[in-house]
């Protein structure tokens, strides 16, 4: 069974003009005809910046997918009544039994929160792991994040998300020890993303485990405003 797997760095919504508009996120992701789409940097009634929108339910409504979402950072809001976040979230055509967050380091004044979603999908009868994270900047909380995920990613599953980390690296080479870069089995040149109308950079990326076949990769320029990264694209046999 094929599956189209995504991961998008969305920026809240807000693209290189400036401008915030989840419908251009929804056209890209409605054109990809993806089943599963990993999402990076998605506000929760979080502030202004996104007029407190619940960005994941706002998304997964306009394109009739079931959701989740795992909180990288929390803050309470005096004027809301539920509490402002800023995280991952997860779209996906198939249900969605299960969901856990784990969070992997705690916001500072010198580090941003990260975390990962982790959901067990039912794809058509078949009980498929997604992972969905955003790792750090910071080389030492890169390693212990990126370490976390060697250790906890054991069943077969695909692993999605903004690594922060140059493809060949030494980041790069320890998940790539475990999981296999989707890119490298099947993408068609250098798989850059950001910034998004130039890309230079390999930023985001889908790992898969033993037993997960890559059958294509692709990144996506459809709408390059819409954000600063622009979507993986895989095709998957599970």
């Amino acid at each position: 069974m094929n599956i189209k797997v995504m991961t998008f760095n969305i920026h809240h919504g807000r693209g290189i003009d400036k401008k915030l508009d989840l419908n251009r996120i929804s056209q890209v992701i409605s054109k990809s005809k993806a089943d599963i789409i990993g999402l990076n940097e998605v506000d929760s009634f979080f502030s202004k910046r996104s007029l407190f929108t619940n960005q994941i339910e706002t998304l997964a409504n306009h394109l009739n997918f079931y959701f989740a979402y795992a909180p990288s950072l929390t803050k309470t809001n005096s004027t809301l009544e539920k509490p402002s976040q800023f995280g991952n979230g997860l779209l996906s055509r198939y249900p969605i039994t299960k969901t856990e967050t784990h969070l992997l380091s705690l916001r500072s004044k010198l580090t941003e929160g990260r975390s990962i979603l982790e959901s067990t999908l039912n794809v058509k009868g078949t009980a498929v792991k997604v992972y969905i994270t955003h790792l750090s900047l910071h080389p030492f909380l890169h390693k212990k994040q990126s370490r976390f995920i060697l250790e906890h990613v054991k069943d077969k599953a695909l692993i999605l998300g903004d690594w922060n980390m140059r493809s060949g690296s030494l980041k790069w080479k320890r998940i790539t020890a475990k999981f296999n870069d989707a890119w490298f089995m099947a993408g068609v040149g250098n798989g850059n993303t950001f910034p998004s109308t130039k890309p230079k950079i390999r930023l985001d990326y889908i790992f898969a485990t033993k037993g997960i076949d890559t059958i294509d990769v692709q990144v996506l320029d459809y709408i390059p405003i819409a954000s600063d990264h622009l979507p993986v694209l895989g095709t998957f046999s599970i």
